[in-house]
């Protein structure tokens, strides 16, 4: 089968990936600027040049931008990237246009994973940084197995696939709250998976997490070809010497593998892995060398941007940002959902 999306031309993929990533690195250094400390661009750039040596810029704006904004702004960017990619993978994976990461629940498996490892108290033997994205992995790869046990595995349709994500997001939900009233104390913690947020980033986390992610996501990119071959059919894909199971079952740990680590560093961040690979299908085409690249690099654009708007829309405050990733990618799904006979995986 075939994804096409109207008779729009593509783009040459070598040329839209380097200004996808100028874009990005310019977007990430406006972002470091920006914040409720009234910082210039060129004392970002100063410091990011002479570190703690950078002429003419006061200590504390040094502090905030090392320790602070510049974690902050790789983690956003890294969790968009991982997002983005498991989206890609899961629409291959079930042949689904509408199969994300959100959507399906993984990203609330993962996210219940964590509030239940808090629940028994894991994270007095595990250390936080360990047990939470050990507990966030096993909420998700549960959470994975049983949507592709309920809807009818690579048979699924769009309404299966959907109805089957949206029980299960019910049946964490509920979860969720259970978890919340007997766990109270941690009530605000709790709230914090469910809403997503880049606040709590530092550079411990991005060392224990970042580099799962980024190793996942290079894996990934090795296996384009693979995730073509699954669009056509398990008997097209088999002719061509493919191992389907083995295939399967490494994609999807793998993808809810970055699933969780995203969860277990910012929370539940919806429709990254819905918008970007669409909107990149629009621009390359489907082939996956072209496409994974590209959605990756969308990806950590899109929750960059979100994560900065999230942080600037109140003065003294901010808004989580899986609630603007939510408010953008809500309408495009209902889009999609308008415009899925249009459209043919």
């Amino acid at each position: 089968m075939r994804y096409t999306h109207g008779a729009m031309k593509t783009r040459p993929a070598s040329f839209t990936i380097l200004l996808g990533s100028i874009i990005l690195i310019l977007a990430a250094l406006v972002s470091i600027s920006f914040g409720t400390a009234n910082i210039s661009f060129t004392d970002t750039i100063k410091v990011l040049v002479f570190g703690e040596q950078a002429p003419d810029v006061s200590r504390s704006y040094i502090y905030i931008i090392q320790a602070i904004r510049i974690p902050r702004v790789i983690t956003a960017i890294i969790v968009g990237m991982a997002l983005a990619a498991s989206g890609v993978v899961f629409q291959a994976l079930f042949r689904n246009p509408m199969a994300e990461p959100f959507i399906l629940g993984v990203s609330s498996g993962a996210a219940f994973g964590v509030a239940f490892g808090a629940l028994i108290g894991a994270f007095t033997l595990l250390p936080g940084s360990w047990g939470i994205p050990l507990f966030a992995f096993i909420g998700g790869i549960g959470a994975s197995s049983t949507i592709y046990l309920l809807s009818g595995g690579m048979r699924s349709t769009s309404v299966t696939l959907l109805l089957s994500g949206v029980a299960m997001n019910f049946l964490l939900s509920a979860m969720m709250s259970l978890s919340m009233y007997f766990n109270r104390e941690q009530l605000e913690d709790i709230i914090f998976w469910t809403m997503g947020s880049f606040s709590s980033a530092s550079w411990e986390k991005l060392m224990i997490i970042a580099p799962v992610m980024i190793i996942g996501i290079i894996i990934l990119l090795f296996y384009h070809r693979e995730m073509d071959l699954l669009l056509l059919g398990d008997e097209a894909a088999r002719s061509m010497g493919l191992s389907i199971k083995k295939t399967r079952i490494l994609l999807l740990v793998l993808s809810t593998l970055l699933t969780a680590s995203a969860v277990a560093i910012s929370g539940v961040i919806g429709f990254v892995g819905l918008v970007t690979p669409h909107i990149v299908r629009i621009i390359v085409g489907p082939t996956h060398k072209r496409l994974l690249p590209l959605a990756v690099i969308l990806g950590g654009l899109f929750t960059l941007l979100a994560d900065t708007i999230a942080r600037g829309v109140l003065q003294n405050s901010e808004i989580p940002v899986g609630i603007i990733t939510s408010m953008t990618g809500a309408p495009f799904f209902i889009y999609l959902l308008r415009n899925q006979k249009k459209e043919v995986f």
